[in-house]
């Protein structure tokens, strides 16, 4: 998860295929809280990646929840 994601790729996905990479971000996070407590600090830029790219990930799946209910 070195690459940050792009809005519009998530945008593309369908809503399991959201919650997949929600499910991979959030352990991608654990993981790297786990190195930042054992002292492997190898990850410091991604812990902030990884959070936005969670934020972007929920915000577009809430997009999605507004529009579904719009329509």
């Amino acid at each position: 998860m070195s690459k940050q994601m792009k809005a519009t790729d998530a945008r593309l996905k369908t809503a399991d295929e959201l919650k997949a990479l929600l499910l991979d971000l959030r352990k991608a996070q654990f993981n790297l809280r786990f190195q930042r407590a054992s002292g492997q600090n190898e990850g410091i830029g991604q812990v902030k990646q990884v959070r936005r790219d969670i934020a972007r990930v929920k915000t577009i799946m809430a997009e999605k929840t507004i529009s579904a209910t719009k329509s």
